[in-house]
């Protein structure tokens, strides 16, 4: 009976396994679930820019938007000179931090803050693409999109109350896009006076912090307060508009122009002492006007000779008579290594009189500072004649001219007409539905004239100018401008397309002898064009 009912039970179990499993496949083949559809297949090239951002979030933002530029060759200097750059950096931190750390301490009955270890790490910052801004100011803004995502090593020792607490910043992140103004513009180097940095949005910060070797970040809560913070904190101080401002040059002294020569005769130089251990020394003298860039001044090498005579006469561009030293300076030249200063003294401009040469002899100091003590030792004298010849009138440069200033109409220009110049400058925010390669395309009583073409630029500076010879003032003419874009690539479909127009009336030229206006153009979103209008009459 036991026998029987297991191979019943067998059989049965065989039988319903296989019967399940041919209804299961037969259901598998031929019934499909009614709420499951194919999936969608779709170029890329068809997919619109928001959705393509979406699915792709870390895409570039040249590629994304094309008013930012590539930056590849940035990010590979930045890469080659990161050793470099991290030390530099670093020990300009240490500098800048030092002052402001000892000011602060007293407030908070803090013994002394100081740097065990402050280094940036091996990965450099790399910068995703920059956007840069042409006004008509003289200025320069750049917008680039920074990512720092490093492995600095930044630890910090605290003492007070005696006791000794050492901080680590690990892992720090930095994701920011300021805004960097270089203004005012000046045509000397550098060439722009300040830099002002500001971020056009919170900035992403994100960091370890190590207290006494434990990650203080991993409480609960805790990260998430200190990140707001430090958004909180930075963007209070920097956020659009408010900026943080360094000041490279003063503005006013670089753009000084020049206002006399100075004439400077190095005569000789007596009783000076040797620096070398054998024999005499080789004395030569330097000189230069402060506040000037140009490299200074140099007379001959007199080999051998505490009491060289030169007689060698220099020439000197002066610029500000009342606040320009002439430094004068004696070197003992060595053929190697470090020249030895034999000692210095200062003309003050100011202090001689205009046209009227002076021989003056100096006594050579150490330094500058009165109260030295050194300065009271006999380093010997030095001799020279100096003559200040300031500028005429009729003599003065005229580096800047006139921007407002009209020029007059070539010879031939008919008497009761004259020259029409217009100068179109620049667009903005133009963008085309299938392209952006814009152009500008002027007709004029029935001529038409066209700039080049911009390839991919929302924002194309052109500053061509077109002339046209009339012979009476066009009053009652019309000048009619349009910004086209034409199709880089081969093809028959939308080869080219409108980007906006503007229809200006011209008896406002002819009155006011000139207008530099930026215009809005008609069927543009937020298109502007910027165009310069001339009269120029006989």
């Amino acid at each position: 009976m036991g026998i029987f009912s297991i191979i019943t039970t067998s059989l049965g179990f065989g039988v319903g396994t296989s019967i399940g499993v041919v209804i299961g496949y037969y259901m598998f083949i031929y019934f499909q679930p009614t709420d499951v559809k194919d999936p969608i297949i779709q170029p890329l090239v068809e997919v619109d820019s928001k959705a393509l951002q979406q699915m792709l979030p870390e895409i570039p933002s040249w590629i994304k938007n094309p008013d930012y530029d590539r930056l590849d060759w940035l990010n590979k200097f930045i890469e080659n000179m990161w050793p470099y750059l991290d030390k530099a950096i670093c020990k300009t931190a240490r500098s800048i931090a030092k002052p402001i750390i000892a000011e602060q301490i007293p407030k908070y009955k803090i013994d002394s803050v100081e740097f065990e270890e402050l280094n940036l790490g091996c990965l450099p910052p790399t910068f995703q693409g920059m956007k840069v801004y042409t006004t008509d100011e003289k200025e320069l803004i750049m917008e680039p999109l920074v990512k720092w995502a490093g492995n600095p090593n930044i630890t910090v020792a605290v003492k007070a109350f005696g006791l000794r607490v050492t901080v680590q910043v690990i892992d720090l992140q930095v994701f920011a896009a300021p805004r960097i103004t270089l203004k005012p513009l000046v045509p000397s180097f550098p060439c722009f006076a300040n830099i002002y940095v500001s971020l056009m949005e919170k900035p992403h910060v994100d960091f370890g912090l190590k207290l006494l070797g434990a990650d203080v970040m991993s409480i609960p809560g805790l990260y998430r307060v200190v990140q707001d913070i430090i958004k909180d904190q930075v963007a209070k101080m920097y956020l659009w508009p408010k900026a943080l401002e360094v000041q490279i040059m003063d503005p006013t002294k670089a753009m000084k122009s020049p206002v006399g020569i100075l004439h400077v005769k190095v005569v000789r130089a007596e009783k000076l002492k040797k620096k070398d251990i054998l024999g005499a020394s080789d004395p030569y003298v330097k000189l230069k006007l402060t506040e000037e860039k140009l490299p200074s001044k140099k007379t001959t090498v007199k080999y051998k000779n505490l009491n060289p005579e030169w007689n060698e006469e220099f020439n000197i561009v002066v610029k500000d008579p009342e606040s320009q030293v002439l430094e004068l300076i004696v070197y003992d030249w060595e053929q190697i290594g470090k020249h030895d200063k034999m000692g210095m003294n200062v003309i003050p401009l100011k202090e001689i009189t205009p046209d009227e040469p002076k021989v003056m002899t100096l006594n050579l100091l150490k330094n500058l500072d009165p109260n030295d003590p050194e300065n009271e030792k006999s380093r010997g004298e030095l001799t020279v004649e100096v003559l200040y010849k300031p500028f005429k009138e009729d003599e003065l440069p005229q580096n800047a001219e006139d921007s407002n200033a009209i020029e007059k109409a070539p010879e031939g220009t008919p008497a009761s007409g004259g020259l029409l110049v217009i100068t179109v400058h620049e667009a903005e925010d133009v963008e085309g539905k299938h392209h952006t390669n814009p152009f500008a395309r002027l007709l004029f009583k029935g001529e038409e004239r066209r700039t080049k073409h911009v390839k991919k630029n929302r924002d194309p500076r052109w500053g061509e100018s077109f002339q046209f010879m009339l012979e009476e003032p066009p009053s009652n003419e019309r000048l009619y401008v349009e910004v086209q874009s034409v199709s880089s690539k081969l093809g028959l479909l939308h080869p080219k397309e409108s980007l906006g127009y503007v229809d200006i009336k011209l008896s406002d030229v002819v009155t006011n002898k000139r207008i530099n206006e930026k215009y809005d153009l008609i069927d543009s979103r937020n298109g502007r064009i910027q165009i310069e209008l001339q009269w120029r009459t006989p």
